[in-house]
């Protein structure tokens, strides 16, 4: 069950994300894997595609699991410092080859090269709005 306060902010989160097209809570994500320069960096915004799991995926890659851990951790540091915001939930920090850092409506998707390929979540949602970003090293 979830608590009041977590049911509070999550509602918060929706209604402001809801208002505006721009998002800062996805630039604060990107630029936490930029600082640690994650490579082929890819938004996808879902807001238009029916029956999709939340608002924001924001995917990325890095060479190694300590790349991969730094960049999950770059990502929680931006988030917290930018919109006060930690993520709700994050799974695969123990093995780093797909971390998933989840702020609600705003997905964050750290893989291995190798393992960012092998699920192609990229191409899963082909469908969606996609801004890619430059890589930064």
């Amino acid at each position: 069950m979830m608590r009041t306060f977590e049911r509070a902010k999550i509602d918060r989160m929706k209604k402001a994300q809801r208002t505006n097209s721009y998002t800062p809570l996805v630039e604060a994500v990107v630029q936490g894997m930029q600082e640690v320069k994650a490579k082929d960096i890819v938004h996808l915004d879902l807001r238009g595609v029916p029956g999709a799991v939340c608002d924001h995926f924001i995917i990325c890659h890095g060479d190694s699991t300590t790349q991969v851990d730094a960049i999950a951790r770059s990502v929680e540091r931006f988030t917290l410092k930018l919109m006060d915001e930690k993520p709700w939930h994050v799974e695969g920090k123990e093995n780093a080859g797909w971390v998933l850092l989840d702020y609600v409506d705003v997905v964050a998707h750290v893989f291995l090269r190798d393992v960012r390929s092998h699920f192609a979540l990229d191409q899963l949602w082909a469908d969606a709005a996609r801004n890619t970003y430059d890589n930064v090293a």
